[in-house]
């Protein structure tokens, strides 16, 4: 059964491929392989031996605020159930952190909305979360839905 671990040097290579293949596809946001290496404490992956199958990063934002970020499974494991284990974890992790509101901006709202996260105007989250659209290509005009989670919500 494949778990969720995070992610250590050696995995980023294989994250940094995974999500440049989908961002040209235009299906997420390009990460140079520098910011990979930085962010290296935010990424969670799932393996199996040393393959990375599906990667996730929790990026916090503020002392309240968290993202899900850079989500991605891979073609031949998808509807394995691989990104819900991983959007679990990062939600473990940013309640571990104190942090009870996660946002992300995504193509696949409905993933999102099945595990709690609901719609949300992008003009409502404060503009630090915008810093990383600087540098889309759709900027500033963005095609992803937004979508937030409340932990203790019930919907």
């Amino acid at each position: 059964m494949s778990q969720v671990e995070k992610a250590k040097i050696p995995d980023i290579p294989q994250i940094h491929k995974l999500i440049n293949d989908h961002a040209s596809k235009g299906e997420m946001l390009a990460r140079p392989l520098s910011e990979l290496y930085e962010d290296i404490r935010d990424f969670v992956v799932i393996k199996e031996g040393e393959v990375v199958l599906a990667c996730a990063a929790l990026h916090v934002s503020w002392s309240d605020l968290a993202e899900v970020r850079s989500m991605v499974v891979v073609e031949d494991s998808q509807k394995e159930g691989l990104g819900a284990k991983l959007l679990a974890a990062c939600i473990k992790e940013a309640a571990e952190l104190g942090i009870e509101t996660v946002f992300c901006f995504t193509y696949q709202p409905e993933f999102f909305k099945r595990y709690k996260f609901v719609d949300i105007d992008k003009m409502e989250l404060p503009r630090k979360v915008w810093t990383d659209c600087f540098r889309c290509p759709k900027f500033p005009n963005c095609d992803e839905t937004a979508l937030i989670y409340h932990a203790g919500e019930t919907t």
